[in-house]
């Protein structure tokens, strides 16, 4: 990863972005999903997903990488599934502009990390203000995930930090589709054509 965006000034890009999973979505990896984009090009697109739990606890990652947990880790969230892809590798999606060893800007406060310095200021005590670890990512080739856009699979919106790091996991996503103003249990799968 590095530091700069993959994006041109005239690129449309929505990284730093939810995608909300509509009703029609059947991918069980996906369906009743809320996605954060953290990188969005012509290239393709890489996101976490942001509202499901894996049984893993933080405490129980770091020690599976050989860290002395020095620290009092948050219980409430656990490592999170951050999509089918690269199941065994860790993300750690945070605020603040410190930069580590292999770190992605995704905004002006928000990075996403993959290099064990990070991990290793954790077990210590001195994580970033806002964080959580995912296990995998979501990945989208070049094309697809207009593609699916398209299709109506999704729905996107700016994305707010609460919900991505201080909400409950289980009202992320009826949260992330009010940003809209909708009740996703009014919404239909089907796109309408006149």
């Amino acid at each position: 990863m590095t530091s700069a965006q993959n994006t041109t000034p005239d690129e449309f890009s929505l990284s730093g972005q939810f995608l909300v999973a509509m009703p029609n979505m059947l991918d069980p990896s996906f369906a009743g999903s809320v996605v954060y984009l953290c990188e969005h090009s012509s290239k393709g697109a890489m996101g976490l997903v942001i509202n499901r739990a894996t049984d893993l606890s933080i405490r129980s990652l770091l020690e599976k990488v050989d860290l002395e947990v020095e620290a009092t880790l948050p219980e409430q969230f656990p490592v999170m599934f951050g999509g089918p892809v690269a199941g065994e590798r860790g993300f750690v999606l945070h605020t603040g502009q410190r930069n580590w060893k292999s770190s992605l800007k995704v905004t002006d406060d928000i990075r996403l990390t993959t290099s064990k310095d990070i991990l290793e200021a954790v077990a210590r005590g001195h994580a970033p203000d806002q964080w959580f670890i995912t296990l995998g990512y979501a990945g989208w080739s070049e094309g697809q995930l207009e593609e699916e856009l398209a299709q109506n699979a999704w729905l996107t919106v700016p994305a707010n930090q609460d919900i991505l790091f201080n909400m409950p996991l289980e009202e992320r996503f009826a949260s992330a589709y009010g940003l809209l103003g909708i009740d996703p249990t009014l919404l239909s799968g089907s796109a309408g054509h006149a």
